[in-house]
């Protein structure tokens, strides 16, 4: 099976992309539970002026998160020299200079916006990365992951006690440590925080290494781009403060990632049920904004 997709893995980005365009929408159109999420999530956030603009935004967003699903194929399966040659330009490589200038680690938040695989195996070409990352449900679907993932000089960490030390071990070394800063935390490790007028459980680990470290925060995001012309990296020093009360730090950050996602709001995860409650965490104890 790993030989057959590294064969399909050679057909172009393009191919992948209009593939995935047509099973995100059927995916769209035929589940409901899947569709509603992402309408609700994408009517909360307030990016569409109107009943409209919501169907066409939430219609491009399906045809989106097919793409995600579908340029894995080339991305985890082509020879890594490959992989690289997708990304056609970089925006802010500058910034990841400054950081290390700076004699701290880099704490790399890359939110469920754009193509999130291609960030850290760009970065990893060039400098060390430690990369947390969950296992999927699918079992028998890790080994083609941390095949995909683990090139170039990218560590994988996983998301337990075992994998926060290898976290901090990385930017005691002063290299860069990957995080989804959007995902929902788990209990115990995250607060509650607006994000989009909603609380949402928002993971208070990138707050706790920059505390810990004083590691240098920035977003690192894979636009994609149309047509299957490829990725365009963005590398971001966020508006924000994590040095505070972690309420206060969790919301800071949620607003650092809207203001990145009001930029490519098709491109975002928005069928993610970000707003779940995950057990023993407690209720939030937030009002929804307004």
């Amino acid at each position: 099976m790993t030989l057959i997709l590294r064969l399909l893995a050679r057909l172009p980005l393009r191919f992948w992309h209009a593939v995935g365009a047509w099973a995100g929408t059927q995916v769209f159109l035929r589940n409901r539970r899947y569709a509603a999420r992402m309408r609700d999530n994408l009517r909360q956030s307030g990016l569409a002026a109107d009943a409209p603009a919501l169907d066409a935004l939430v219609r491009a967003n399906a045809r989106e998160l097919g793409k995600a699903a579908a340029e894995i194929i080339p991305i985890w399966f082509r020879p890594f020299p490959q992989v690289l040659d997708l990304v056609v330009e970089c925006r802010g490589w500058e910034h990841v200079e400054a950081a290390r200038a700076s004699g701290h680690g880099i704490l790399a938040m890359t939110p469920h916006l754009g193509c999130f695989e291609i960030v850290s195996l760009y970065y990893a070409a060039r400098l060390p990365m430690t990369v947390m990352y969950r296992a999927p449900r699918q079992r028998w679907a890790e080994g083609w992951m941390r095949m995909g993932r683990s090139r170039g000089q990218v560590t994988l960490a996983t998301a337990d006690m075992r994998g926060v030390r290898a976290l901090l071990a990385a930017l005691k070394r002063r290299e860069a440590v990957g995080i989804l800063p959007d995902q929902v935390a788990s209990k115990g490790d995250g607060a509650w925080a607006l994000f989009f007028g909603r609380p949402a459980y928002t993971p208070t680990l990138p707050i706790r290494l920059h505390q810990a470290t004083g590691a240098v925060p920035l977003l690192m995001f894979g636009e994609r781009l149309p047509d299957g012309r490829g990725f365009r990296i963005h590398i971001l020093p966020p508006d924000m403060d994590l040095s505070g009360e972690r309420e206060g730090a969790a919301r800071a950050l949620n607003t650092a990632l809207e203001d990145l996602i009001r930029q490519y709001p098709t491109q975002y995860l928005w069928s993610y049920n970000r707003y779940k409650q995950p057990g023993g965490a407690g209720a939030p104890d937030l009002p929804p904004a307004p």
